[in-house]
């Protein structure tokens, strides 16, 4: 029976994430329709809009994206102390982004006085928003709803685009971390739609690469690569970002070349840092969505989480013991 999503979703084991959703029968509702031969790539770019800009307005970073034909990858962080530093104005102002409000809520927003009852009403309000904009479903919530409207008012339909809410898996240590990374970062390389990282569109590997060519910064929108876990540890992604660069790109020439039982002996240094064997690293990158369903970490924090979260088993023991 599939969990709550309170159950998937646990600050306390994890705040990385990976998401996707898919098209209703997988079909391809954003790519080329081989009957019609009519083509729906611009909705790919839509999405892609789409994940940057709620990166900016929620409390959530986004780490890694891949927006393909029938389908999207996102890699998430909750950063709620981050939501809890935000003033009431900036929780409104951000929420008013994203959705209407309430007419307490732009009184309170243009500054007018409020009375002891109308302000009560709107801490409440606010408070609630603060949450919801450190929550992974309100973030999934605001990235597939206005592209569902947007794709039926182009095709003048009504009904469903995705077949879903979304799947999530709970990314519980560093190496579960990069791997989920790089298996998003090189959905296309795996399909054929690119033959490197850098030239595979709606990517955040892509865009961080541009952004890094045009002058050697990492770009705003996205989380950023702090470097090797130290004391004191910046927010961010735990990795060197060049390290990570090599690691992808390594990684995407053997998937590419389909020599994926040919390990070469130069491989990136990372994988020694992570304790990671290559041949497992590759199976990672190729199979991370079929060998592993909620939970992704090593043994420890494994049962860690579940029994955070209540579990009577812990579920892909074998599998997170067999490659963490």
């Amino acid at each position: 029976m599939p969990k709550p999503r309170k159950q998937l979703i646990f600050l306390d084991a994890t705040p990385y994430y990976h998401c996707t959703s898919r098209c209703v029968r997988r079909a391809f509702l954003c790519g080329i329709d081989t009957v019609s031969g009519q083509s729906y790539e611009h909705r790919r770019q839509w999405v892609e809009e789409r994940i940057v800009f709620l990166g900016q307005v929620f409390a959530i970073d986004v780490c890694a994206y891949a927006v393909m034909s029938n389908h999207h990858h996102v890699v998430l962080h909750i950063n709620k102390a981050q939501s809890l530093a935000w003033t009431d104005l900036e929780v409104c102002e951000r929420w008013h982004q994203l959705y209407k409000g309430t007419l307490l809520t732009h009184k309170f927003l243009r500054g007018e006085t409020l009375s002891a009852a109308e302000s009560h009403v709107v801490k409440v309000t606010l408070d609630k928003w603060r949450l919801q904009l450190c929550d992974i479903s309100w973030f999934m919530r605001a990235l597939n709803e206005p592209i569902e409207r947007m794709a039926n008012a182009e095709d003048k339909c009504s009904g469903r685009f995705w077949e879903a809410r979304f799947t999530s898996q709970a990314l519980l240590d560093e190496k579960a971390l990069v791997a989920c990374m790089a298996y998003v970062e090189l959905n296309p390389v795996r399909a054929c739609l690119a033959e490197t990282p850098e030239t595979s569109d709606h990517t955040s590997i892509k865009k961080r690469i541009e952004q890094f060519k045009t002058d050697a910064t990492q770009p705003l929108d996205l989380a950023a690569f702090v470097g090797n876990p130290r004391e004191p540890m910046p927010p961010g992604l735990p990795f060197a970002f060049k390290d990570y660069l090599e690691l992808v790109d390594w990684t995407g020439r053997h998937i590419r070349d389909d020599k994926r039982g040919h390990i070469a002996q130069a491989h990136p240094p990372i994988l020694d840092r992570l304790d990671i064997e290559p041949d497992r690293w590759l199976t990672l990158t190729t199979q991370f969505e079929q060998r592993f369903s909620s939970f992704v970490g090593n043994e420890e924090k494994l049962k860690r989480a579940t029994q955070l979260l209540h579990y009577q088993r812990t579920p892909g023991l074998a599998r997170c013991r067999a490659f963490f």
